[in-house]
């Protein structure tokens, strides 16, 4: 009974920690989301601005391009997406999905723009989140587990298809990443629709060439 009592007490402190590691993650990047939505992240002064390209730091010229949007409210509101799911059980595990990219991204920048010192600060205490990202994982590995399950359940070696359909892939895709131009097309000439006629003469007038 005594152990029962000390295993649950112990399970308890276990989940409090949990809940922690994620009020902390959440709280990050939360806080991080909100200041670039206030201006409080990015940018950089007049001053900065008048200091020529090549004697700015990398960290100062990443400021200044990152300050600009749609980039800044994008990441801000995905950040303080990520932190809301993980302020709760029920989306713990889509919340750590969204945040490790994210976090990773964040420490690329920060080892390819910041100075040896505060890159190296913010990597490590970015592997420190990273690390309580697989316990929140951990703790919840049940769920994972189903999810992982359901990923993988269908996978099998056998093919779908015929192989001259799996050969024909490169040309299919050519052919899809074509379509992809139709709306700029449709807003192009709805921008510009004298250019239709212009374009057909000219198409007409190659065509009775070749032929």
């Amino acid at each position: 009974m005594i152990a029962k009592l000390r295993a649950i007490s112990k399970k308890r402190y276990w989940d409090y920690f949990i809940l922690v590691s994620r009020f902390l993650l959440a709280y990050t990047f939360i806080g991080y989301g909100y200041s670039k939505l206030d201006g409080n992240q990015f940018g950089v002064s007049a001053d900065d601005l008048l200091i020529p390209l090549k004697d700015s730091s990398l960290f100062k010229i990443m400021w200044f391009l990152f300050d600009h949007e749609p980039f800044k409210t994008v990441v801000g509101i995905l950040q303080i997406i990520t932190g809301i799911l993980l302020l709760f059980e029920a989306t713990a595990i889509l919340g750590v999905v969204f945040f490790i990219p994210v976090a990773a991204n964040i420490v690329l920048m920060d080892i390819s723009f910041m100075d040896s010192a505060m890159g190296t600060a913010f990597t490590y205490r970015f592997i420190f989140y990273f690390f309580l990202c697989f316990l929140i994982l951990w703790n919840d590995r049940e769920r994972v587990k189903i999810i992982w399950n359901a990923m993988v359940k269908k996978f099998s070696v056998k093919l779908k298809f015929p192989i001259l359909l799996y050969l024909a892939i490169p040309v299919f895709a050519v052919v899809l990443s074509l379509l992809s131009s139709i709306p700029q097309i449709i807003h192009y000439y709805i921008i510009f629709p004298e250019d239709i006629v212009k374009n057909v003469e000219m198409l007409m007038s190659a065509l009775r060439n070749i032929f």
